[in-house]
């Protein structure tokens, strides 16, 4: 099973005035336009001497960047370096439009782009930016209370954005993490945090970024003080008044789990019990019914509002004046129709807000579970150094006899967190999240644009339990897990969920959680030889449809459930046929796959279905499993030696256990190396069970 890092999971992009926009305007089949006249036009006019053309310039930056075709045409016109100056341009409007901007662009642009963004410097300008904020706020205590407020609110914005950029690119550039912490940016971020009781949107951006910088970050980790820890105590055990609050204190709980190897051995119980008591609360609430009540009290919010109109307009006892003659009284108001019921709504719609926020806590909640689950992997570039190293084989081979047969499995669960999973009935809560959204809340978003989007997040949701499913499964005693029963109802339930989605082949990120799940579930029944519940034809409609899949993740782990699977079925009697079609299967994938990951888990799963059992031998005879391997070794030690076809973007789908080209190289060359040779030796494939090593 894999390592799953909370980085890894693809985050929401967040931007001033929305979401990334260049895949709403493909969906939509609107391309953007790629001539460089209004991106040249806007970034001359950030030099203009009027503040005013310079806000405009950079809040028309900040939409055109959502336009990902434009992004080549703004850095040949080195677009940041001209931004960076404006961070601390006179005008506090300026600042906080040039930090908008600049945070569309890290948001949209991607890893080149930040890269790029750190290559130009920003981080300079961007420091600088927050410790002024910081000083300003200080200094706005002592104002009058007029120019204190207005001044607070620009001054807050402000870092709002900048922090939003830092968290941006820190997130993808490991520079930016070392300017980070050698500019002492903990400190300044940190003051931010603490203003959390009466500004939740900058402490929760605070919150994300901070657990960010501290993921896999010993340096900084020695900077945290006594009185940086109780910031993040105070913010973590915070009265919860709305679901912002909720999302915050999941976000730094998360931080302070990254924090835990600084934490005093006798505290790691009571700060883990603390972690999990806060995660068990967001998951124990109904996202569902939260999202029919806010749904419910929006459109009651602004029916009120429409009856206060009218009633406001009845006592004026004046009809509503014709744009014409609004145009002659100008210094009248404009006396709005309240057939235009989007007008009557505030600059912010606060049920949507708070119901964001529970999702993206739910979310957060699952995927720090995740990485508690996890320990510490060797990195990519360690695995492809031993694989391409002279002692690789030698280290294989070591690595599999010491770890049984496991090639140094990442899942690792501390007592710690064992006891608390356990005591706050997460199990149980995780399992309740596999289940498909509340199809009344579907309902009710998708009569809304504005809340359509709700429900991929709460697709993402289940996906995200899914995977946590996968980890605990792997994890937890059976008994911990409810008993052997409680196994085969959980089958059952994943069953369900999979064929009851009659096209559940088109939703890779619901088929790669699933069948993970599924995965990870069926070796631990197999293990304790607790019967399956997976019908013939249930397996083989997964895995016809799992092996036509793009996405890698998918194939390696239908690939995998036919090894587990078939397996089992060979020490049965009768279960000839099926063999022979899960034998059929592998063998199809292991000649024909081009990706060598999946191909090498094919090839592993062969040995394991057709190692042991009078059925399993007369099936291997049946299909010329012997001859049709020797026919391929030498076609796969020449995709050795030739890069694999699996390209990096499928690699990181797949579980950190399968993620390196080198690591799973190396294995599978080895079982090719030696064991086909092997087994000519010994005349057949029986008994191969007992005597290999190279597969649990």
């Amino acid at each position: 099973m894999g390592k799953s890092r909370t980085k890894r999971f693809k985050r929401p992009q967040f931007s001033p005035t929305g979401d990334c926009q260049a895949e709403a305007a493909a969906a939509n089949g609107t391309e953007p336009e790629e001539d460089d006249g209004p991106a040249a036009e806007l970034l001359e006019k950030l030099q203009h001497p009027s503040a005013e053309v310079r806000e405009c310039a950079c809040a028309g930056l900040a939409r055109l960047v959502q336009q990902r075709p434009v992004l080549p045409s703004l850095a040949r016109r080195d677009a940041v370096r001209r931004l960076g100056p404006l961070l601390l341009d006179p005008s506090l409007a300026v600042r906080e439009t040039a930090t908008g901007a600049l945070r569309n662009l890290s948001a949209c642009g991607g890893f080149e782009v930040c890269d790029d963004m750190v290559t130009k410097d920003i981080m300079t300008p961007l420091v600088a930016l927050l410790k002024e904020c910081s000083t300003g706020l200080d200094s706005n205590e002592m104002s009058p209370q007029k120019k204190k407020d207005q001044n607070k609110n620009s001054i807050e914005n402000i870092a709002n954005e900048a922090i939003n950029v830092l968290w941006n690119i820190c997130e993808c550039s490991s520079r930016a993490v070392s300017i980070f912490n050698k500019e002492g940016c903990l400190e300044i971020v940190l003051k931010y945090l603490s203003r959390f009781s009466t500004n939740v949107d900058l402490a929760i951006s605070v919150a994300y970024c901070l657990q960010t910088v501290t993921e896999d970050n010993p340096e900084l980790l020695k900077s945290f003080s006594t009185p940086a820890l109780h910031v993040l105590e105070s913010a973590m055990l915070s009265p919860v008044s709305s679901m912002e609050y909720l999302l915050l204190k999941t976000l730094v709980a998360g931080t302070v789990w990254n924090l835990k190897d600084i934490i005093p051995s006798k505290s790691q119980a009571e700060i883990i019990n603390a972690i999990l008591k806060i995660l068990s609360e967001v998951l124990e609430m109904d996202a569902g019914e939260t999202v029919i009540q806010m749904k419910e009290a929006e459109t009651q919010r602004i029916k009120t509002a429409a009856e206060t109109e009218d009633t406001l307009q009845s006592a004026n006892g004046d009809d509503l004046m014709e744009d014409e003659e609004m145009e002659e009284i100008p210094h009248r108001r404009k006396v709005r129709r309240k057939t235009f019921i989007s007008d009557l709504l505030p600059p912010t719609d606060k049920e949507l807000r708070e119901t964001i926020a529970l999702l993206t806590a739910q979310q957060t909640a699952l995927e720090i579970i995740v990485n508690m689950c996890c320990s510490e992997d060797p990195t990519d570039d360690e695995w492809e150094e031993l694989s391409s190293s002279d002692e690789s084989d030698a280290f294989m081979e070591n690595a599999l006899s010491e770890c049984g047969g496991q090639l140094l499995s990442p899942l690792c669960l501390s007592h710690e967190v064992h006891t608390a999973l356990t005591h706050h009935l997460l199990p149980k809560k995780i399992f309740d999240k596999t289940a498909f959204p509340n199809s009344v809340a579907v309902d009710v978003c998708s009569r809304s644009p504005t809340w359509k989007p709700l429900i991929r997040k709460m697709n993402t949701i289940q996906c995200r339990a899914l995977v946590c499913l996968q980890s605990l499964v792997s994890l937890l005693d059976v008994d911990h897990l409810g008993g052997p029963a409680a196994l085969q109802t959980l089958a059952q339930h994943l069953s369900q969920l999979l064929f009851s989605q009659p096209d559940f082949a088109k939703h890779v990120d619901f088929l790669e959680a699933i069948s993970s799940a599924l995965r990870a579930l069926l070796q631990t029944m197999a293990s304790k030889n607790i019967p399956q519940c997976m019908t013939p034809d249930q397996l083989m409609t997964l895995c016809t449809a799992g092996v036509r899949s793009s996405n890698v993740g998918v194939r390696v782990n239908v690939v995998s459930i036919l090894g587990i699977t078939g397996s089992v079925l060979a020490k049965e009697d009768g279960t000839l046929d099926t063999l022979k079609t899960i034998g059929y299967s592998l063998l199809e994938v292991a000649t024909k796959d081009p990706c060598l990951v999946v191909a090498g888990e094919a090839l592993d799963a062969l040995f394991d279905v057709f190692a042991d059992g009078k059925e399993a031998e007369r099936a291997s005879v049946q299909i010329k499993l012997l001859s049709t391997l020797k026919e391929f070794q030498p076609v796969f030690k020449m995709k050795l030696i030739r890069p694999s076809t699996c390209q990096a973007g499928d690699m990181g789908s797949i579980p950190a256990s399968r993620r390196s080209p080198g690591k799973e190289m190396a294995t599978h060359s080895n079982i090719l190396a030696w064991e086909i040779p092997w087994i000519e030796e010994t005349g057949g494939l029986q008994s191969m069970g007992s005597q290999r090593v190279g597969h649990d």
